[in-house]
């Protein structure tokens, strides 16, 4: 009996050993393609498979968030598209696939040295201490988010020796730049939004100069205090800033509180003062008027008009006083007046003082 590839009979085994069937059969093959004696087809078919293999590996998958840098010889050759695609094997060509969707992150002033939680921080006051515009010294740390432009990732790949490291120079000398033209009260308080807008559009046009790839999508101050051999006496300046901040909005509140009191009294005080000047000018107009009419009726009769004037001035002066007339008659008496109204209103007046007293 043979084998499937028909060498020997199988003498010299037992008929139903099915290891050495397998130890056969690997015997053939090795023989027929290392040329081990008999007809056999050489080293061709290892050579064919190397080739198929070499071939196969110029095969490649973009995925969605990458875009795909075809090299040949180290020099790009072409971009592609997320999807699969093909090469000439190495080292023909190769293909790089920088993520063109990932948000970097680039820190200044500070290190994350455990991610926690909680996240643990390490300071670096090389990068962080910067000078202001009005020449105090300020301790700020931020961070710059970056991704990579689809349609330029070959720039981000070549234009540069260290991308990274360029974007890194770039970020903090604008930072620098900004804080350069900015006062310490505007970068401690409402000034941090316009010194993140201003430094990221400076990062931007650097960047663009440098034909770096790259797009920035944030810049974020993480914190901003003066320098920690400083702080206590800052906090003191901030502190008394805020008081005369508060005294002086207490004073404004007072102030318009009284002012407009004042203002409507005064007001007041005017338009009475005008009113009794107006009637002051009525009555005396009228009194002018009736002194005029009473001269053109005295011209027409004295004695008449004296005797009227006269009367009437007694009509209006006696009922405001006390006036007794006596007698001369009555003058010889022992008594000649006796002043009942007077005693009996004085009586009247003692009887009430004396009534809580009485009990």
């Amino acid at each position: 009996m043979s084998d499937p590839f028909g060498n020997g009979s199988g003498r010299g085994r037992p008929p139903d050993d099915p290891l050495a069937e397998i130890r056969d059969l690997v015997e053939s093959v090795r023989k027929r393609l290392f040329g081990g004696g008999g007809k056999g087809f050489g080293p061709w078919p290892i050579v064919a498979i190397a080739l198929v293999l070499w071939l196969a590996s110029g095969v490649f998958i973009v995925g969605p968030d990458e875009r795909g840098l075809v090299l040949r010889f180290g020099r790009l050759a072409r971009e592609v598209g997320s999807g699969p695609g093909y090469h000439l094997p190495w080292p023909i060509e190769e293909v790089i696939k920088p993520s063109v969707t990932q948000v970097r992150k680039e820190e200044f002033g500070f290190r994350t040295t455990d991610a926690g939680p909680p996240a643990r921080y390490r300071d670096v006051d090389a990068e962080a201490l910067m000078l202001t515009g009005d020449g105090n010294i300020i301790k700020l740390q931020f961070i710059v988010q970056y991704r990579v432009r689809p349609e330029t990732a070959g720039d981000f790949v070549f234009n540069a020796r260290d991308s990274r490291e360029t974007l890194r120079v770039a970020s903090e000398a604008s930072m620098r730049q900004v804080i350069g033209n900015t006062k310490i009260d505007d970068a401690l308080t409402e000034g941090r939004a316009l010194v993140e807008q201003e430094t990221q559009a400076e990062i931007q046009k650097i960047l663009d100069a440098y034909r770096l790839g790259v797009q920035v999508v944030t810049v974020k101050l993480q914190d901003v205090a003066p320098p920690d051999a400083v702080s206590d006496a800052f906090k003191d300046v901030i502190s008394a800033e805020q008081d005369k901040e508060r005294l002086i909005n207490e004073a404004t509140g007072y102030a318009n509180d009284v002012v407009p009191r004042a203002r409507g009294r005064a007001a007041q005080l005017v338009n009475e003062a005008d009113g009794y000047r107006l009637a002051k000018m009525e009555e005396a107009r009228g009194d002018a008027e009736r002194f005029n009419a009473m001269l053109a009726e005295y011209q027409k009769a004295k004695d008449v008009t004296r005797m009227r004037l006269y009367l009437e001035t007694m009509q209006e002066v006696l009922p405001r006083m006390k006036k007794v007339l006596i007698d001369p008659a009555a003058g010889r008496e022992v008594v000649p007046y006796l002043p009942l109204d007077s005693l009996v209103r004085g009586q009247a007046g003692a009887a009430k003082v004396g009534e809580p007293g009485e009990r």
